[in-house]
């Protein structure tokens, strides 16, 4: 019987912003917009409420015109570069993700983040849905790092980290990491984590007495930097999309049967001088 209860007490179709951002007409905060407007209609009712629940079959459009079809999930890897910020503005007016990414590309977020002074792989997805699920703490997805340290530690120091450690009132989980090399008075250290809480790695490296001079994500759950150049980007062919997120991660979301090309392809952004950045 409780579970009869639940079913009839659970939201029936999905938000009319959520189903127009996944169209790839608009983001969220626009649709919202245009049905204060007047401008969306649902079967040839005119909408006032964003928060409307569309079921599926029914007719959205904009203007009177047939709301497009979902755009399939893409999902692409960056090599965000130092110096950047992770956000769509800055009112400080630094240099975002944005403005360094190259043109010709769809709109995009990122999963999860890097701050400013941090580089490497940041996940890119043009589907707002899969953003939120692999954001979760659920989906546990491993993230690597090597970070370049001032200092000197051994691994006894570093193996601290592996039952979690709370600094300045914060408990951090779990971190595994070890010692590379040592450069000088720079330690070369690689780790792994999950929560990546903001500025997780500097503040438990911090505690140990090392001050990170160099931070770089390697991989995001199953997806490398690999070779991946400052400043490229690649996208995630269909099939390994597929392979790599399986059916939960992708349940609901359209996902394309093929790509635009088996091949692999990577923008990279075009040296100062040959055009706009």
């Amino acid at each position: 019987m409780s579970g009869e209860r639940n079913a009839a007490t659970e939201p029936v179709g999905e938000r009319i912003a959520k189903v127009m951002a996944r169209s790839g007409l608009c983001s969220r905060r626009d649709a919202e917009a245009l049905i204060g407007a007047g401008r969306v209609a649902v079967d040839g009712r005119t909408l006032g409420e964003p928060g409307t629940r569309v079921l599926p079959g029914q007719k959205v459009t904009v203007d009177g015109t047939a709301l497009p079809a979902a755009e399939p999930v893409r999902l692409f890897r960056y090599h965000k570069p130092l110096g950047v910020l992770t956000a769509a503005r800055d009112p400080e007016g630094r240099r975002t993700i944005y403005d360094a990414l190259p043109q010709g590309l769809p709109r995009l977020m990122p999963i999860g983040r890097l701050d400013i002074n941090s580089e490497g792989l940041l996940l890119l997805t043009n589907d707002g849905a899969l953003k939120r699920r692999l954001e979760l703490p659920a989906t546990g997805w491993l993230r690597r790092y090597r970070a370049r340290a001032y200092g000197r530690i051994d691994d006894a120091g570093l193996k601290t980290l592996a039952d979690g450690v709370t600094v300045d009132g914060v408990a951090y989980g779990p971190i595994q990491a070890k010692l590379d090399r040592q450069q000088g008075g720079n330690a070369w250290i690689s780790l792994s984590l999950r929560e990546g809480r903001n500025r997780e790695v500097r503040r438990v490296l911090e505690h140990l007495g090392l001050q990170v001079n160099r931070l770089i994500r390697t991989a995001y759950g199953p997806f490398h930097l690999g070779a991946l150049k400052d400043r490229g980007v690649e996208e995630v062919i269909p099939k390994v999309l597929k392979e790599q997120l399986g059916a939960k991660l992708l349940e609901g979301l359209a996902v394309p049967e093929t790509g635009p090309a088996a091949r692999r392809r990577t923008l990279t952004l075009k040296r100062a001088g040959e055009g706009p950045a």
